[in-house]
Protein backbone atom coordinates (compact mmCIF):
# COMPACT_ATOMS: atom_id res chain seq x y z
CA UNK A 1 0.00 0.00 0.00
CA UNK A 2 2.72 2.46 0.99
CA UNK A 3 4.88 2.07 -2.10
CA UNK A 4 2.37 2.45 -4.89
CA UNK A 5 -0.42 4.65 -6.12
CA UNK A 6 -3.34 3.91 -8.42
CA UNK A 7 -3.02 7.41 -9.88
CA UNK A 8 -1.40 6.86 -13.28
CA UNK A 9 -0.88 10.47 -14.35
CA UNK A 10 2.75 11.57 -14.27
CA UNK A 11 3.52 14.87 -15.98
CA UNK A 12 6.80 16.63 -16.67
CA UNK A 13 6.95 20.40 -16.93
CA UNK A 14 10.18 22.39 -17.36
CA UNK A 15 12.21 19.47 -16.08
CA UNK A 16 10.01 18.97 -12.98
CA UNK A 17 7.81 15.93 -12.36
CA UNK A 18 4.26 16.17 -11.04
CA UNK A 19 2.67 13.02 -9.64
CA UNK A 20 0.78 11.61 -6.68
CA UNK A 21 2.88 10.82 -3.63
CA UNK A 22 2.96 7.39 -2.04
CA UNK A 23 2.15 6.90 1.61
CA UNK A 24 5.87 6.53 2.31
CA UNK A 25 6.45 10.04 0.91
CA UNK A 26 3.95 11.77 3.21
CA UNK A 27 6.55 12.97 5.73
CA UNK A 28 8.55 14.72 3.01
CA UNK A 29 5.31 16.16 1.60
CA UNK A 30 4.49 17.61 5.03
CA UNK A 31 7.91 19.31 5.17
CA UNK A 32 7.43 20.73 1.65
CA UNK A 33 3.98 22.01 2.67
CA UNK A 34 5.40 23.94 5.62
CA UNK A 35 8.13 25.40 3.44
CA UNK A 36 5.64 26.42 0.76
CA UNK A 37 3.42 28.17 3.31
CA UNK A 38 6.47 30.02 4.71
CA UNK A 39 6.14 28.28 8.07
CA UNK A 40 9.03 26.98 10.15
CA UNK A 41 8.98 23.19 10.29
CA UNK A 42 8.82 22.87 14.06
CA UNK A 43 7.82 19.22 14.02
CA UNK A 44 6.45 16.53 11.76
CA UNK A 45 2.68 16.29 11.34
CA UNK A 46 3.11 12.93 9.65
CA UNK A 47 0.38 11.17 11.67
CA UNK A 48 -2.22 13.77 10.65
CA UNK A 49 -1.01 13.78 7.04
CA UNK A 50 -1.26 10.00 6.86
CA UNK A 51 -4.88 10.27 7.92
CA UNK A 52 -5.40 12.77 5.11
CA UNK A 53 -3.51 10.71 2.53
CA UNK A 54 -5.67 9.12 -0.14
CA UNK A 55 -4.23 7.28 -3.08
CA UNK A 56 -4.00 9.63 -6.05
CA UNK A 57 -5.28 12.72 -4.18
CA UNK A 58 -2.07 14.00 -2.58
CA UNK A 59 0.17 15.44 -5.30
CA UNK A 60 3.65 16.89 -5.34
CA UNK A 61 6.07 18.56 -7.71
CA UNK A 62 9.50 16.92 -7.73
CA UNK A 63 12.89 18.34 -8.60
CA UNK A 64 14.78 15.09 -8.67
CA UNK A 65 13.91 13.40 -5.37
CA UNK A 66 13.05 16.67 -3.60
CA UNK A 67 9.41 17.73 -3.24
CA UNK A 68 9.09 21.41 -4.14
CA UNK A 69 5.29 21.76 -4.46
CA UNK A 70 2.24 20.29 -2.76
CA UNK A 71 -1.44 19.81 -3.58
CA UNK A 72 -4.23 17.77 -2.00
CA UNK A 73 -7.88 17.17 -2.73
CA UNK A 74 -10.64 15.13 -1.13
CA UNK A 75 -14.35 14.57 -1.65
CA UNK A 76 -16.62 16.90 0.32
CA UNK A 77 -20.39 17.12 0.44
CA UNK A 78 -21.54 20.59 -0.59
CA UNK A 79 -25.05 21.81 0.14
CA UNK A 80 -26.66 23.59 -2.81
CA UNK A 81 -29.75 25.83 -2.92
CA UNK A 82 -32.77 23.72 -2.04
CA UNK A 83 -30.96 21.47 0.43
CA UNK A 84 -29.55 18.81 -1.86
CA UNK A 85 -25.87 17.94 -1.73
CA UNK A 86 -23.35 17.39 -4.50
CA UNK A 87 -19.89 15.90 -4.34
CA UNK A 88 -17.21 18.56 -4.53
CA UNK A 89 -13.52 18.12 -5.25
CA UNK A 90 -12.17 20.09 -2.26
CA UNK A 91 -8.73 21.45 -3.15
CA UNK A 92 -6.35 22.40 -0.36
CA UNK A 93 -2.69 22.50 0.76
CA UNK A 94 -1.59 24.11 -2.51
CA UNK A 95 1.99 25.41 -2.38
CA UNK A 96 4.98 25.95 -4.64
CA UNK A 97 8.37 26.64 -3.06
CA UNK A 98 9.68 30.12 -3.79
CA UNK A 99 12.69 28.60 -5.60
CA UNK A 100 10.44 26.97 -8.22
CA UNK A 101 7.75 29.57 -8.98
CA UNK A 102 6.54 30.32 -12.51
CA UNK A 103 7.64 26.99 -13.95
CA UNK A 104 4.15 25.58 -14.56
CA UNK A 105 4.00 23.29 -11.52
CA UNK A 106 0.79 24.71 -10.01
CA UNK A 107 -0.98 24.66 -13.38
CA UNK A 108 0.06 21.05 -13.93
CA UNK A 109 -1.10 19.91 -10.49
CA UNK A 110 -4.42 21.74 -10.86
CA UNK A 111 -5.14 20.41 -14.33
CA UNK A 112 -4.19 16.90 -13.25
CA UNK A 113 -6.53 17.00 -10.25
CA UNK A 114 -9.47 18.62 -12.06
CA UNK A 115 -9.23 16.12 -14.92
CA UNK A 116 -9.30 13.24 -12.43
CA UNK A 117 -12.26 14.78 -10.59
CA UNK A 118 -14.20 15.23 -13.82
CA UNK A 119 -13.43 11.64 -14.79
CA UNK A 120 -14.90 10.50 -11.46
CA UNK A 121 -18.09 12.41 -12.27
CA UNK A 122 -17.60 15.12 -9.64
CA UNK A 123 -19.98 18.05 -10.14
CA UNK A 124 -17.85 20.94 -8.86
CA UNK A 125 -14.49 21.80 -7.32
CA UNK A 126 -14.04 24.15 -4.36
CA UNK A 127 -11.15 25.84 -2.57
CA UNK A 128 -10.25 28.71 -0.24
CA UNK A 129 -8.16 31.22 -2.18
CA UNK A 130 -5.26 32.62 -0.16
CA UNK A 131 -4.54 35.07 -3.00
CA UNK A 132 -7.25 36.54 -5.19
CA UNK A 133 -5.51 36.52 -8.57
CA UNK A 134 -4.40 32.88 -8.74
CA UNK A 135 -7.44 30.68 -9.26
CA UNK A 136 -9.61 32.57 -11.72
CA UNK A 137 -7.48 31.28 -14.56
CA UNK A 138 -8.48 27.74 -13.60
CA UNK A 139 -12.19 28.57 -13.78
CA UNK A 140 -12.81 29.18 -10.07
CA UNK A 141 -14.92 32.14 -9.00
CA UNK A 142 -15.82 33.55 -5.55
CA UNK A 143 -18.90 31.58 -4.48
CA UNK A 144 -19.40 32.44 -0.81
CA UNK A 145 -18.59 35.41 1.36
CA UNK A 146 -17.52 35.53 4.95
CA UNK A 147 -18.90 38.34 7.05
CA UNK A 148 -18.51 39.39 10.63
CA UNK A 149 -19.45 41.93 13.27
CA UNK A 150 -18.03 43.82 16.18
CA UNK A 151 -20.64 44.66 18.80
CA UNK A 152 -20.10 47.39 21.38
CA UNK A 153 -22.03 46.21 24.43
CA UNK A 154 -21.90 49.66 26.01
CA UNK A 155 -24.06 50.95 23.18
CA UNK A 156 -26.36 48.15 22.13
CA UNK A 157 -28.49 47.82 25.32
CA UNK A 158 -28.98 44.12 24.53
CA UNK A 159 -31.51 42.37 22.35
CA UNK A 160 -34.87 43.75 21.23
CA UNK A 161 -37.89 42.98 23.33
CA UNK A 162 -40.37 40.41 22.07
CA UNK A 163 -37.92 38.17 20.19
CA UNK A 164 -38.91 34.49 20.10
CA UNK A 165 -37.26 32.36 22.75
CA UNK A 166 -37.34 28.69 23.72
CA UNK A 167 -39.69 27.97 26.63
CA UNK A 168 -38.15 25.27 28.78
CA UNK A 169 -34.83 25.49 26.97
CA UNK A 170 -31.47 25.80 28.66
CA UNK A 171 -27.81 26.59 28.02
CA UNK A 172 -25.04 24.47 29.53
CA UNK A 173 -21.26 24.67 29.44
CA UNK A 174 -19.74 21.52 27.95
CA UNK A 175 -16.28 19.96 27.79
CA UNK A 176 -14.27 19.44 24.63
CA UNK A 177 -15.14 15.74 24.78
CA UNK A 178 -18.82 16.67 24.84
CA UNK A 179 -18.31 19.01 21.88
CA UNK A 180 -16.88 16.07 19.93
CA UNK A 181 -19.92 14.02 20.94
CA UNK A 182 -22.67 16.59 20.38
CA UNK A 183 -21.24 18.86 17.68
CA UNK A 184 -21.19 16.51 14.66
CA UNK A 185 -24.90 15.70 14.83
CA UNK A 186 -25.82 19.36 15.19
CA UNK A 187 -23.64 20.35 12.26
CA UNK A 188 -25.11 17.59 10.09
CA UNK A 189 -28.58 18.99 10.71
CA UNK A 190 -27.51 22.60 10.17
CA UNK A 191 -25.41 22.19 7.01
CA UNK A 192 -28.37 20.85 5.02
CA UNK A 193 -30.11 24.19 5.55
CA UNK A 194 -27.35 26.45 4.19
CA UNK A 195 -26.13 26.54 0.59
CA UNK A 196 -22.35 26.57 0.54
CA UNK A 197 -21.88 24.53 3.72
CA UNK A 198 -19.74 21.38 3.66
CA UNK A 199 -19.47 18.32 5.87
CA UNK A 200 -16.94 17.99 8.70
CA UNK A 201 -14.96 14.83 9.32
CA UNK A 202 -13.77 13.42 12.65
CA UNK A 203 -10.37 15.05 12.29
CA UNK A 204 -12.03 18.48 12.02
CA UNK A 205 -13.66 18.04 15.42
CA UNK A 206 -10.51 16.59 16.96
CA UNK A 207 -8.38 19.52 15.83
CA UNK A 208 -11.03 22.12 16.80
CA UNK A 209 -11.25 20.71 20.33
CA UNK A 210 -7.53 20.10 20.79
CA UNK A 211 -7.62 16.31 20.87
CA UNK A 212 -5.29 16.38 17.86
CA UNK A 213 -2.72 19.18 17.77
CA UNK A 214 -0.51 20.15 14.88
CA UNK A 215 3.15 20.93 15.59
CA UNK A 216 3.50 24.62 16.38
CA UNK A 217 -0.19 24.94 17.20
CA UNK A 218 -1.02 27.53 19.86
CA UNK A 219 -4.33 25.85 20.70
CA UNK A 220 -6.02 27.16 23.83
CA UNK A 221 -9.21 25.52 24.95
CA UNK A 222 -12.22 27.76 24.25
CA UNK A 223 -15.32 28.16 26.33
CA UNK A 224 -18.05 25.90 24.94
CA UNK A 225 -21.79 25.97 25.53
CA UNK A 226 -24.76 24.20 23.97
CA UNK A 227 -28.41 25.15 23.81
CA UNK A 228 -31.00 22.45 24.40
CA UNK A 229 -34.72 22.70 23.83
CA UNK A 230 -37.33 21.57 26.36
CA UNK A 231 -36.94 17.96 25.21
CA UNK A 232 -33.18 18.05 25.73
CA UNK A 233 -32.30 18.10 22.04
CA UNK A 234 -29.19 20.13 21.19
CA UNK A 235 -30.20 23.00 18.89
CA UNK A 236 -27.20 25.30 19.21
CA UNK A 237 -23.48 25.42 19.95
CA UNK A 238 -21.09 28.26 20.60
CA UNK A 239 -17.31 28.27 21.10
CA UNK A 240 -15.68 31.48 22.24
CA UNK A 241 -12.63 33.03 23.90
CA UNK A 242 -12.28 36.04 26.19
CA UNK A 243 -9.17 38.18 26.46
CA UNK A 244 -8.18 39.38 29.92
CA UNK A 245 -7.97 43.15 29.48
CA UNK A 246 -8.70 45.85 32.00
CA UNK A 247 -8.81 49.63 31.81
CA UNK A 248 -7.39 50.36 35.24
CA UNK A 249 -9.95 48.98 37.66
CA UNK A 250 -12.59 48.50 34.94
CA UNK A 251 -12.97 45.32 32.84
CA UNK A 252 -12.53 45.93 29.12
CA UNK A 253 -12.61 42.39 27.70
CA UNK A 254 -13.44 41.25 24.18
CA UNK A 255 -15.39 38.03 23.68
CA UNK A 256 -14.46 36.45 20.34
CA UNK A 257 -16.93 33.96 18.90
CA UNK A 258 -15.18 31.15 17.02
CA UNK A 259 -18.14 28.87 16.31
CA UNK A 260 -21.83 29.75 16.31
CA UNK A 261 -24.35 27.19 15.12
CA UNK A 262 -28.10 27.42 15.71
CA UNK A 263 -30.87 25.50 14.00
CA UNK A 264 -33.51 28.23 14.20
CA UNK A 265 -34.18 31.81 15.27
CA UNK A 266 -35.29 30.97 18.85
CA UNK A 267 -32.04 29.08 19.49
CA UNK A 268 -30.10 31.94 17.89
CA UNK A 269 -31.79 34.45 20.19
CA UNK A 270 -31.06 32.38 23.30
CA UNK A 271 -27.37 31.96 22.42
CA UNK A 272 -26.91 35.67 21.69
CA UNK A 273 -28.74 36.63 24.88
CA UNK A 274 -26.29 34.41 26.76
CA UNK A 275 -23.20 35.85 25.04
CA UNK A 276 -24.35 39.43 25.53
CA UNK A 277 -24.67 38.83 29.28
CA UNK A 278 -21.18 37.46 30.00
CA UNK A 279 -19.50 39.38 32.83
CA UNK A 280 -16.58 41.76 32.16
CA UNK A 281 -17.18 41.77 28.40
CA UNK A 282 -17.23 45.21 26.75
CA UNK A 283 -17.45 44.05 23.14
CA UNK A 284 -18.11 40.94 21.08
CA UNK A 285 -16.30 40.03 17.87
CA UNK A 286 -17.49 37.40 15.44
CA UNK A 287 -15.36 37.35 12.31
CA UNK A 288 -17.04 34.42 10.56
CA UNK A 289 -20.76 34.88 10.09
CA UNK A 290 -23.04 34.51 7.12
CA UNK A 291 -23.37 37.61 4.88
CA UNK A 292 -27.08 37.78 5.73
CA UNK A 293 -26.68 37.08 9.45
CA UNK A 294 -29.52 38.90 11.28
CA UNK A 295 -27.46 39.81 14.38
CA UNK A 296 -27.62 43.63 13.95
CA UNK A 297 -31.40 43.44 13.51
CA UNK A 298 -31.72 41.58 16.82
CA UNK A 299 -30.09 44.40 18.78
CA UNK A 300 -31.87 47.34 20.36
CA UNK A 301 -29.32 49.66 18.76
CA UNK A 302 -28.21 48.35 15.38
CA UNK A 303 -25.43 50.92 15.15
CA UNK A 304 -23.65 49.10 17.96
CA UNK A 305 -22.77 46.37 15.42
CA UNK A 306 -20.12 47.39 12.90
CA UNK A 307 -18.77 45.21 10.07
CA UNK A 308 -15.69 43.19 10.91
CA UNK A 309 -12.62 44.17 8.89
CA UNK A 310 -12.04 40.58 7.72
CA UNK A 311 -15.30 40.38 5.74
CA UNK A 312 -14.38 39.17 2.24
CA UNK A 313 -14.81 36.49 -0.37
CA UNK A 314 -14.15 33.04 1.08
CA UNK A 315 -14.89 29.78 -0.74
CA UNK A 316 -14.37 29.65 -4.51
CA UNK A 317 -16.08 27.21 -6.86
CA UNK A 318 -15.67 25.95 -10.41
CA UNK A 319 -18.23 23.87 -12.27
CA UNK A 320 -16.98 20.58 -13.72
CA UNK A 321 -20.29 18.96 -14.74
CA UNK A 322 -22.83 21.61 -15.75
CA UNK A 323 -25.81 19.28 -16.03
CA UNK A 324 -25.18 17.55 -12.70
CA UNK A 325 -24.43 20.76 -10.82
CA UNK A 326 -27.35 22.85 -12.05
CA UNK A 327 -29.73 19.90 -12.00
CA UNK A 328 -29.12 19.38 -8.29
CA UNK A 329 -30.16 22.82 -7.02
CA UNK A 330 -33.55 24.52 -6.95
CA UNK A 331 -34.43 27.98 -8.30
CA UNK A 332 -36.34 31.12 -7.45
CA UNK A 333 -38.72 31.44 -10.37
CA UNK A 334 -39.82 29.70 -13.54
CA UNK A 335 -38.12 30.70 -16.76
CA UNK A 336 -35.43 29.99 -19.32
CA UNK A 337 -32.08 31.56 -20.11
CA UNK A 338 -29.35 30.43 -22.49
CA UNK A 339 -25.75 30.76 -21.30
CA UNK A 340 -22.67 30.77 -23.52
CA UNK A 341 -19.78 29.65 -21.31
CA UNK A 342 -16.14 30.20 -22.20
CA UNK A 343 -14.11 27.68 -20.17
CA UNK A 344 -10.40 27.69 -20.96
CA UNK A 345 -10.06 24.16 -19.52
CA UNK A 346 -13.08 22.91 -21.43
CA UNK A 347 -15.16 21.34 -18.65
CA UNK A 348 -18.10 23.76 -18.87
CA UNK A 349 -17.56 25.16 -22.38
CA UNK A 350 -20.50 25.51 -24.69
CA UNK A 351 -24.03 26.81 -24.88
CA UNK A 352 -26.40 25.77 -22.12
CA UNK A 353 -30.16 26.23 -21.69
CA UNK A 354 -31.14 26.67 -18.05
CA UNK A 355 -34.85 25.84 -17.79
CA UNK A 356 -36.78 26.14 -14.54
CA UNK A 357 -40.25 24.74 -13.87
CA UNK A 358 -42.94 26.34 -11.73
CA UNK A 359 -42.04 24.13 -8.76
CA UNK A 360 -38.45 25.47 -8.70
CA UNK A 361 -36.78 22.40 -10.15
CA UNK A 362 -34.55 22.96 -13.12
CA UNK A 363 -32.20 21.46 -15.65
CA UNK A 364 -29.30 22.76 -17.69
CA UNK A 365 -28.70 21.08 -21.04
CA UNK A 366 -26.71 21.76 -24.16
CA UNK A 367 -28.49 23.75 -26.85
CA UNK A 368 -27.89 25.36 -30.22
CA UNK A 369 -30.29 28.24 -29.47
CA UNK A 370 -29.02 31.81 -29.50
CA UNK A 371 -27.25 32.78 -26.28
CA UNK A 372 -28.77 35.32 -23.89
CA UNK A 373 -25.67 35.79 -21.72
CA UNK A 374 -21.97 35.21 -22.35
CA UNK A 375 -19.71 34.52 -19.38
CA UNK A 376 -16.57 32.71 -18.30
CA UNK A 377 -16.21 29.63 -16.13
CA UNK A 378 -15.25 31.79 -13.12
CA UNK A 379 -18.46 33.81 -13.37
CA UNK A 380 -20.48 30.60 -13.74
CA UNK A 381 -18.93 29.42 -10.46
CA UNK A 382 -19.84 32.70 -8.76
CA UNK A 383 -23.45 32.45 -9.90
CA UNK A 384 -23.98 28.78 -9.05
CA UNK A 385 -24.72 29.09 -5.31
CA UNK A 386 -26.34 32.52 -5.64
CA UNK A 387 -23.53 34.49 -4.01
CA UNK A 388 -23.26 36.82 -6.98
CA UNK A 389 -25.92 38.23 -9.30
CA UNK A 390 -25.94 38.34 -13.09
CA UNK A 391 -26.90 42.06 -13.22
CA UNK A 392 -23.96 42.99 -10.98
CA UNK A 393 -21.55 40.92 -13.06
CA UNK A 394 -22.96 42.49 -16.21
CA UNK A 395 -22.50 45.96 -14.71
CA UNK A 396 -18.83 45.08 -14.14
CA UNK A 397 -18.40 43.78 -17.73
CA UNK A 398 -17.87 40.24 -16.43
CA UNK A 399 -21.06 39.01 -18.10
CA UNK A 400 -22.17 40.14 -21.56
CA UNK A 401 -25.90 40.53 -22.08
CA UNK A 402 -26.91 39.64 -25.65
CA UNK A 403 -30.66 39.80 -25.04
CA UNK A 404 -31.95 42.90 -23.22
CA UNK A 405 -33.25 41.92 -19.79
CA UNK A 406 -31.51 38.54 -19.78
CA UNK A 407 -29.34 39.35 -16.76
CA UNK A 408 -32.39 40.31 -14.70
CA UNK A 409 -34.20 37.18 -15.86
CA UNK A 410 -31.23 35.02 -14.84
CA UNK A 411 -31.18 36.75 -11.47
CA UNK A 412 -34.79 35.75 -10.80
CA UNK A 413 -33.97 32.13 -11.63
CA UNK A 414 -30.78 31.91 -9.57
CA UNK A 415 -31.99 33.89 -6.56
CA UNK A 416 -31.80 32.04 -3.21
CA UNK A 417 -33.65 32.71 0.09
CA UNK A 418 -30.39 32.36 2.06
CA UNK A 419 -27.04 33.61 0.85
CA UNK A 420 -24.39 30.98 0.32
CA UNK A 421 -22.02 30.60 3.27
CA UNK A 422 -19.32 28.18 4.27
CA UNK A 423 -17.94 28.76 7.78
CA UNK A 424 -15.14 26.20 7.46
CA UNK A 425 -11.55 26.60 6.37
CA UNK A 426 -10.29 23.48 4.62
Amino acid sequence: MGNSSDHTSVDTVNGLVVRAVTEDEVAAWDRALALGFLRPHVGAAEDVRRRQWESGRMLAGFDGDRQIATFRSYDAELTVPGGAVVTADAVTNVTVSSTHRRRGVLSTMMRQDLAAAAERGTAVAILIAAEYNIYGRFGFGPATRGAGWRVDLRRTRGLREGLPGVPGGRIDFVTMAEVRELGPGLHERWRRTRPGAIDRDELWWQRTTGEVRMPGSDFKEPFAAVHRDADGTVTGLVLYRIDDKWDGAYPDCTLTVEEFTALDLPATVELWRFLLSVDWVARIAIDNASPDDPLPLLLQDRRAATPHEDSSDFMWLRVLDVEAAFGARTYGAAGRVVLEVDDKLGFASGRWALEVAADGTGRCTRTTDDADLVLGASELGSLYLGAETAPRLAAAALVTELRPGAAAAADLLLRTPLQAWNPDMF
